[in-house]
């Protein structure tokens, strides 16, 4: 005779301690405890807290003869009508993808149907992999979707801690997979974008639109102020963007060497001047002034004209040209 499978113990289990609770209308744990022989007393309290969880039962306390307390449970439901069978199997099953129909399950549905058809929560769940017992990966992916509907982008900057408090099924490798899988699409659209045809950087407008498009990342993501250049060809179009510097700017720290260093090897004819704001608020500084103005000098005893200066943050992106 073949030996049972974990999933089939635990399911025992399960039903042993079931049957001996649904015997009485209040019972302790220790008295479970000492009648079922197969389920441990960990075992025994993290069932005895999924029944409260689930509003099956309801802890009460009460008073011996004595007059300790003790420490009792309730039936809040109908005992007769609990089907014992349907919990357990959600117990062990909950909604796991090996348990979805296969046409339903989301990496079936990416080849069936194609990986833009997807929900977010099924490309999550996807990135999660499996979930834990009591939360499929299925569950997890649609707790995360629903708790970032409406600020997708702000996934990115979640700790493993984060995460987890969202759902107990996202595990440090399940943290990593799903981080992996957003820079890796950052990747393919930063290269796809810079595949394009270069538009010129010939006004205002024009600077503004593609820095809140090349430096998104560092509007939303950036936990310091970087400090980057885009170099231009002589028809203003971008030749490469660079990052200079992290940290506070300061003139001190912006030195002309430094930022005119990759202009100089890229022989380009002009530079756009970047850096993002993390507190969200773009208006510039008086030295974000001070470092354009030193810059701007530098720049034309060169022959590289600075054209802009531009800070972004995470709702928008000002231009010190604008700002006087």
């Amino acid at each position: 005779m073949p030996r049972p499978s974990e999933e089939e113990k635990r399911r025992r289990k399960y039903l042993q301690v079931l049957e001996v609770l649904k015997r009485q209308r209040t019972f302790d744990k220790e008295e479970v405890v000492s009648t079922c022989q197969e389920a441990s007393s960990v075992f025994i309290s993290r069932l005895i807290n999924e029944l409260v969880a689930d509003q099956a039962i309801v802890p009460r306390v009460d008073d011996d003869a004595d007059g300790a307390t003790l420490r009792r449970f309730e039936w809040r439901i109908d005992v007769e009508r609990f089907d014992v069978e349907a919990w357990v199997h959600q117990r062990l099953h909950g909604s796991q993808v090996n348990q979805t129909p296969t046409q339903e399950r989301p990496r079936e549905r990416l080849l069936n149907v194609g990986v833009g058809q997807l929900k977010t929560s099924e490309l999550l769940a996807i990135l999660i992999r499996s979930g834990r017992p009591g939360e499929s990966a299925v569950q997890a992916g649609q707790k995360v979707a629903k708790a970032f509907e409406s600020r997708l982008e702000q996934l990115i900057v979640q700790s493993p801690a984060d995460l987890k408090a969202v759902s107990p099924a996202i595990s440090e490798v399940a943290y990593c997979q799903i981080m992996a899988g957003i820079e890796l699409g950052r990747r393919v659209e930063s290269a796809v974008r810079q595949r394009r045809p270069a538009a010129m950087i010939n006004s205002t407008d024009a600077a503004i639109a593609y820095c809140r498009e090349a430096f998104a990342r560092l509007a939303y993501d950036g936990q310091q102020e970087e400090f980057h250049i885009v170099t231009l060809d002589t028809k203003l179009r971008p030749i490469h963007n660079h990052r200079i510097t992290v940290g506070t700017l300061d003139a001190s720290l912006v030195h002309p060497r430094e930022v005119f260093r990759p202009a100089i090897r890229d022989a380009a004819s002009a530079v756009l001047l970047v850096h993002n704001h993390p507190s969200g608020d773009p208006t510039p500084s008086r030295e974000d002034f001070q470092v354009t103005e030193r810059l701007r000098s530098c720049g034309d005893l060169l022959g590289i004209r600075v054209i802009d200066h531009i800070v972004v943050a995470r709702e928008r992106a000002i231009s010190l040209v604008e700002c006087g």
